[in-house]
């Protein structure tokens, strides 16, 4: 008993000393996360499936924009406007690149099979295969081995928070998060395009009758969310550089986040992903950071066990 109050006396201890670090670090991650959850939740919320070859949206993105910054800017170093230039055409091409492969998905993967009404198994074996094909694609044309992206800016540090440095690529990956958070929760709450969302969502049959177009609007889903993995892909790859299987841990831990927060609700993914980061950040006070995933996946367990719904509670859809 001795022993094991000391050890918490003492990560304890750790925990407050690089508490702000850890913070900031966590929620970096944590606005990743969120971003492709959204992905999940939104195919979710509309057709009561998880996609799981969102990790090759995810993935695509970082490709498209890697490609797109070589492209850009080559052996410069680019600074001041250049460098706020870059990271938008960034942003929308690794976005743009995830859409794009997200309408794909939808019109081969999923579309032939809902027009025949397959079970959802069918759904199941036909992301995952979709999944292989895609990453399987990608190892062979752009190599098996991680690639750093060209960086549009000096990852320096621009203030500090309570001691805590904060650089440049976290400033950016909550700025853009935070936009496109909030700019996506008013698309889906407050306009038209957002009431077909959440009318299909809600009961596909009546949304029909009233004229709302099924397929269209289950498209406009897979991009919205493929734009989010996309974005994110090319944030991700700032950091942590590009290869061919980048998109599989952290679609999971988004997927994890997606379940934490609800899913199928838009709020609730984000919350999950947020705090998903904080957690597994403040996990290396207490524990080796190969064990960080083993706290991720433990900690859904535990959501899972006192609370099913997740934090906000799911928003089911039926199927459409």
């Amino acid at each position: 008993m001795a022993s094991i109050f000391g050890f918490f006396v003492t990560h304890f201890g750790i925990l407050r000393k690089e508490f702000w670090p850890l913070l900031v670090g966590g929620l970096s991650n944590g606005f990743i996360y969120a971003m492709v959850a959204i992905g999940y939740t939104m195919v979710y919320g509309v057709l009561r499936l998880i996609n799981f070859a969102h990790s090759e949206i995810f993935m695509s993105g970082g490709f498209a924009s890697f490609f797109l910054m070589r492209a850009l800017i080559g052996s410069s170093a680019p600074g001041g406007v250049a460098s706020v230039l870059l990271v938008i055409g960034g942003v929308l091409g690794g976005g743009l690149a995830g859409a794009f492969m997200a309408m794909v998905l939808e019109r081969v993967a999923y579309r032939p099979l809902r027009r025949r009404h397959a079970p959802a198994l069918a759904y199941l074996i036909s992301a995952i295969g979709a999944s292989y094909f895609m990453f399987n694609l990608a190892g062979k044309e752009f190599g098996r081995y991680n690639t750093s992206m060209a960086q549009p800016f000096v990852n320096h540090t621009i203030f500090t928070l309570f001691g805590a440095p904060v650089q440049m690529l976290s400033m950016i990956i909550a700025l853009v998060g935070t936009v496109m958070l909030i700019t996506l929760d008013r698309v889906v709450g407050s306009t038209k395009l957002g009431r077909s969302v959440r009318a299909v969502a809600q009961d596909a049959e009546t949304a029909s009758l009233m004229g709302v177009n099924i397929d269209r609007t289950i498209v406009i889903v897979f991009v919205l969310g493929g734009f989010m993995g996309g974005a994110a892909g090319f944030l991700y790859g700032l950091g942590f550089g590009i290869n061919y299987t980048m998109g599989f841990t952290p679609a999971l831990k988004a997927f994890t986040a997606a379940v934490l927060g609800g899913i199928g609700n838009l709020r609730g993914a984000a919350i999950g992903g947020l705090l998903l980061g904080v957690v597994e950040s403040f996990s290396i006070a207490f524990v080796n950071g190969a064990y960080l995933d083993v706290v991720v996946f433990g900690l859904l367990i535990a959501v899972l066990l006192f609370r099913p719904t997740g934090i906000l509670g799911e928003r089911l859809g039926r199927s459409a």
